[in-house]
């Protein structure tokens, strides 16, 4: 399956094919630039796992690869956080995904800065193409985030013919994902060893989705205000003479 993609700048047409991993192909093995990338992935899949969210043919990943064959060179690109609404197979492991071929294109893609180089910027066409280039082009990925952790800036953009528009918030700072019908935008304060700008999401009514350490704190909120309820009515019906442990049957 292949298909040809012009520009109008340039006279130069690409032809994308959609082509499983060649099993000689060597995935980038590029070291992770800091421990706070995998924190920033991991926590937005946890509040999406704890909402009951994730669905065994979605498929979400981090620093993964996804795949095209353009113009007969094989290009592999690795995303920071990647979601696919539905996948053609379910797989308990997956090396990389290539849309169209294993199921739908990303919905979205993550790109966490860490560096200086501006790879999440490069819209170069050459072999082989650059991350910008990749996403808005090849893929036509219909969202692009692109968040900066030390700076708290969230750039959103949104494919709006053929080519990334940057979006901007609502009065919360927000963006509405329509394919995941949940809000993202960013948050600030500690997760285990992190402190800094994060990542979250919030449901339809405006409600932060949790993290675990945060659901079960809330949990055990509840829990001291009933005790201290039923306390407080123990006490009540004390002061009336009566014995809480020996009411009548209603």
């Amino acid at each position: 399956m292949a298909t040809q993609l012009g520009e109008a700048k340039s006279s130069t047409e690409l032809t994308i094919s959609w082509e499983a991993l060649p099993a000689d192909f060597q995935l980038e093995d590029e070291p992770v630039e800091n421990t706070g990338q995998p924190l920033l992935a991991g926590a937005l899949r946890e509040s999406l796992e704890i909402k009951g969210f994730i669905q065994p043919q979605m498929l979400i990943a981090s620093n993964f690869g996804l795949c095209a064959t353009i113009n007969d060179q094989f290009v592999a690109k690795a995303p920071d956080w990647v979601y696919v609404p539905a996948v053609n197979e379910v797989l308990a492991e997956r090396k990389s995904y290539t849309p169209n071929l294993e199921g739908d294109i990303p919905a979205v893609v993550m790109e966490f800065l860490s560096d200086t180089d501006g790879t999440e910027y490069s819209f170069k066409r050459i072999y082989p193409p650059g991350k910008w280039f990749f996403y808005e082009q090849i893929l036509q990925v219909p969202i692009y985030v692109i968040f900066d952790p030390n700076g708290g800036l969230l750039e959103y953009y949104q494919l709006e013919n053929r080519r990334y528009e940057l979006q901007q918030p609502d009065e919360n700072g927000r963006h509405w994902i329509d394919s995941m019908g949940l809000f993202l935008g960013i948050w600030q304060g500690k997760k285990e060893a992190r402190t800094g700008y994060w990542l979250r999401w919030w449901d339809e009514a405006g409600n932060l989705l949790p993290w675990t350490v945060e659901q079960i704190a809330q949990e055990r909120q509840r829990a001291e205000q009933e005790r201290q309820q039923k306390e407080r009515l123990i006490a009540y019906l004390q002061s009336q003479g009566i014995d809480p442990n020996n009411l009548p049957d209603s």
